[in-house]
């Protein structure tokens, strides 16, 4: 298998509704966002590439026209925007653009990041 990775940067507010009040997620806060968005696949291209890095700057382009600088809870239309929710929005995005797309990271301190990467599902008839 073929993997890889492209990462973009971007900076958001974002508040997390139904946690207990002197919680710190639970006031209004914001991250400088990493995200990383890998694709993989079992062959390559005619060149020789999973995929063209060129042709993810169409997400860099949502991110920043959508995401960088704005409160993601509204653009989400979710009270409680978290890493998890945010990697699974863009991870439907990348995948619905590409569809390689095996998983998003969402990084939002050097120290924490949460990834959705769906289970791959194998049929019984081709399980060991």
């Amino acid at each position: 298998m073929y993997r890889i990775t492209k990462e973009f940067h971007f900076s958001a507010s974002h508040q997390l509704h139904g946690l207990p009040e002197d919680h710190p997620c639970a006031r209004f806060h914001g991250h400088n966002y990493i995200v990383e968005v890998e694709l993989a696949s079992e062959e390559l291209n005619a060149i020789g590439f999973v995929r063209d890095y060129n042709e993810l700057k169409s997400l860099k382009t949502y991110i920043d026209e959508t995401l960088d600088h704005r409160h993601l809870n509204d653009v989400l239309g979710d009270d409680c925007v978290t890493a998890e929710r945010l990697a699974r929005h863009l991870f439907d995005w990348c995948r619905n653009a590409w569809p390689e797309t095996a998983a998003v990271r969402v990084r939002e301190t050097p120290k924490t990041s949460a990834e959705y990467r769906p289970l791959v599902h194998v049929p019984p008839e081709q399980r060991p």
